[in-house]
């Protein structure tokens, strides 16, 4: 059963950085691509950003583009989300899940998940 676990979230003032960890488990071959998601208090989650495992071309989503850099550590089984110049927008619990490819080999923001998992919470307050 395919597991992500996430970490590294906590409260920052705006401004700040944050470095967030996904750990990945249970994959029986290397996914595709990995992407980071956010959901604020009542609203629904936001792709954020995507990163292709295999030839590490990323995506990210306009609001968070120039602030927030993707990466992975393939030997680790780990892909991470930092976060530069956060702003309050930027609250809300990041989740991470596998997502699918386009014809011409990019992520997409579409989550591949039944169901969330516990995620990190990530607060951006003076």
């Amino acid at each position: 059963q395919v597991q992500f676990a996430e970490s590294g979230g906590g409260l920052v003032q705006p401004g700040g950085s944050l470095r967030l960890s996904c750990v990945a488990s249970g994959f029986t071959s290397d996914p595709n691509a990995i992407g980071w998601f956010r959901q604020a208090p009542g609203k629904e989650h936001e792709g954020v950003s995507c990163i292709v495992i295999g030839d590490g071309s990323t995506y990210y989503a306009d609001p968070v583009k120039g602030r927030f850099t993707i990466s992975t550590d393939n030997a680790k089984n780990t892909v991470y989300l930092q976060i530069n110049s956060a702003n309050p927008e930027d609250t809300g619990v990041y989740n991470c899940a596998t997502v699918p490819l386009t014809l011409q080999g990019l992520c997409m923001l579409y989550p591949l998940v039944n169901d969330w998992g516990q995620g990190t919470q990530v607060t951006v307050s003076s």
